[in-house]
């Protein structure tokens, strides 16, 4: 690595100062409002929670900012900042279930009272969101890199965004408002088709992780759920030839998940018989 001038590093400190300082503003500002939480109603707290959201995703973008500043100025990624800007994707995730829950393969009635709370909030402003929170997830794994040790974290946090991005959703007006005519329609159908997209992307992305890091059953049942999730989608807007196609690959993911199962567990069971065998093999002390 190149040894950075002192005039770089005071060119750095001198173009960071301004935006570290908006950051610690945006900070302030969450903790003030965490702190009337208590003071107001569920309904009340469901529009500071999405206010917190959104004000964690300007944080992101402002660490984001950091770090390339960092990169003109000292050639060099800040792993700090970026750090940051993942912590504060994750901490907008959780402001927005505490919104809408992060239920998954769930019937819509055991959420759509969640729904009725933010039914202020048209469609237009829950699609900007939700773009907005899928942009900022993306412009932070591009900006760790392809060989990040965060890698397979990043797993989780699509998930938890195709959750949140399908809870956003009120199913029980939906199919009415994919009418063309109907106000709305446009962004509708784009948080439609996000949702779906995303769902999808995520159940690839655990099936991947469970095959090339973890190989831990736990993640293909994730793979799986979410792909339920979205056959549940589908059936709910009439979309019965999609429905029919993600039917046969989740049968097709189930018994690869059993037959993957049941090899483990039969090879559990041959290292424990070898472990006792070899136990009962060796010979006593003299």
């Amino acid at each position: 690595m190149a040894r950075i001038s002192p005039e770089a590093k005071q060119r750095y400190a001198e173009k960071v100062k301004e935006y570290k300082k908006t950051a610690e503003a945006i900070v302030e500002r969450e903790k003030s409002i965490l702190k009337t939480l208590a003071d107001d109603d569920q309904r009340g707290n469901v529009h500071k929670w999405i206010t917190l959201a959104e004000e964690r995703l300007n944080l992101a973008s402002y660490y984001l900012l950091l770090n390339r500043v960092s990169l003109a100025l000292l050639n060099t990624r800040n792993e700090g900042f970026l750090n940051d800007a993942r912590k504060s994707c994750y901490q907008a995730i959780i402001y927005l279930e505490d919104v809408v829950s992060n239920y998954l393969d769930v019937p819509f009635s055991e959420y759509e009272d969640r729904l009725e709370l933010i039914g202020q909030y048209q469609d237009d402003r829950r699609c900007y969101l939700a773009r907005k929170l899928g942009f900022t997830i993306q412009l932070v794994q591009d900006s760790f890199g392809e060989n990040s040790k965060w890698k397979w974290s990043f797993v989780e946090l699509e998930g938890r965004y195709a959750t949140v991005v399908k809870n956003l959703i009120d199913l029980r007006h939906v199919v009415e408002g994919l009418d063309p005519r109907a106000p709305g329609y446009e962004s509708r159908v784009a948080l439609v088709a996000l949702c779906k997209s995303r769902l999808a992307k995520a159940a690839d992305r655990y099936r991947e992780r469970y095959e090339l890091s973890t190989g831990r059953i736990d993640d293909f049942k994730h793979a799986i759920a979410f792909l339920s999730t979205l056959r549940r989608i589908h059936a709910w807007l009439g979309e019965n030839d999609d429905s029919e196609q993600v039917k046969k690959k989740l049968e097709v993911w189930k018994a690869k998940m059993n037959s993957d199962e049941q090899r483990a567990e039969a090879g559990a069971k041959a290292a424990e018989a070898k472990a006792r065998q070899q136990g009962k093999a060796q010979p006593g002390r003299r």
